[in-house]
């Protein structure tokens, strides 16, 4: 085994009332690390986090913990610390006494918990909140305790299941910001379950996008989003165009009845494929420049970009420009070799892809649906 491996997952499967939730799920966690568990409501992040704190049992599979196989090791003797969303602080107690808590109960030296929860307080900037009482610490504040009193017992792991799901979206960027300071000051290793991709792109070292029980794909930040390996991926990474395509030879992709440069190469020749072109790639050109010709349906002023929703050949495309482009204008559609990603289909081909229903306000609603599941 690699040292350098914390935690292991090797063929770990769960079902509740008979349903899978899992689906022998293989993954290695490194030690240092800031891995985040990504996915939609249901897709089994949360009940990999909870298995891998002791919460949940596995129902067939393998959890090891520096090597050691810990199936059966109690949460409370495993070397991890949880956040949750709701932070779960005792009210009673004032900021130092809240984040002392666990130090008390192991008995530690007056002086030791003292000196501890002031390094504690100097991480988390509260420096100074020592007495305040809990209840009237902002969201931002009450957060900081949380994370202060998980990990002043020095875990070797630290699990966050959407800690910053409760915060104004303000709020929750300065505190994504901070949790990456924490995790590298520190060194110790985060594993970290939200349904946000900004905030997963933005944070970790390492992603795992999960769907439907199973992992899609495991990468940095950079690769998911440049190269997904399904149209699941490509769509639930950021905004995609994913069109039906065939690859003629390497290095040519067909799309919308017309043959581009591209990067990819290893199909089979004339193989059905997927493509994703990201909305921020395709150059918006005069029509006698474009490879594709298009017709604009929708304009949305982003601020410093404007979204377009473009019809080529009766498939909805996204794109952003920073030229304004007026509704019911014909436009040309310019795409860089580079911009272009092939994928084989899978079993989430044809199921995303196309602007056709898009709005901000359906974007926004599946967002709510999402917390409130």
């Amino acid at each position: 085994m690699n040292d350098n491996v914390l935690v292991r997952l090797k063929g770990v499967s769960k079902a509740f009332d008979g349903e899978p939730v899992l689906r022998s799920i293989d993954l290695d966690i490194h030690d240092k690390e800031f891995v985040t568990l990504l996915g939609p409501s249901g897709c089994g992040k949360t009940t990999t986090l909870r298995i891998i704190g002791g919460f949940v049992s596995p129902d067939s599979g393998d959890v090891e913990f520096s090597g050691q196989r810990i199936n059966d090791v109690p949460a409370y003797k495993r070397h991890v610390n949880t956040v949750f969303q709701r932070y779960a602080l005792f009210p009673h107690l004032n900021v130092y006494e809240n984040i002392a808590f666990g130090l008390k109960v192991q008995k530690v030296k007056k002086d030791e918990i003292d000196r501890r929860v002031k390094e504690m307080l100097e991480l988390v900037n509260l420096k100074g909140f020592e007495k305040r009482h809990v209840g009237n610490l902002s969201g931002g504040q009450q957060q900081r305790v949380a994370i202060a009193r998980a990990l002043i017992n020095r875990p070797k792991l630290l699990l966050l299941d959407e800690p910053l799901g409760a915060l104004d979206l303000k709020l929750r960027k300065d505190m994504q910001k901070e949790l990456k300071r924490i995790q590298r000051e520190t060194g110790i290793t985060f594993i970290y379950v939200t349904h946000d991709q900004e905030e997963a792109l933005s944070m970790s070292d390492t992603v795992v996008v999960m769907a439907d029980g199973a992992i899609q794909q495991i990468g940095s930040p950079t690769d998911i989003y440049n190269e997904p390996i399904n149209a699941f991926v490509a769509d639930f990474i950021g905004e995609s165009n994913i069109l039906d395509g065939t690859m003629p030879c390497d290095f040519k992709a067909k799309v919308a009845g017309h043959v581009f440069d591209c990067l990819d190469s290893g199909f089979a020749p004339g193989e059905k494929v997927d493509v994703v072109i990201r909305p921020e790639d395709v150059d918006v050109v005069d029509v006698k420049n474009g490879m594709l010709i298009g017709t604009v349906s929708g304009v949305t002023f982003k601020g410093d970009y404007y979204e377009i929703i473009v019809d080529v050949q009766g498939f909805k495309w996204m794109l952003e420009t920073s030229d304004f482009v007026a509704e019911g204008q014909t436009i040309g559609l310019h795409i860089q070799p580079d911009a272009i990603h092939v994928m084989k289909k899978s079993e989430y081909s044809g199921k995303f892809g196309d602007y056709s229903t898009f709005s901000d306000e359906m974007d926004h609603l599946s967002d709510v649906v999402e917390e409130e599941e």
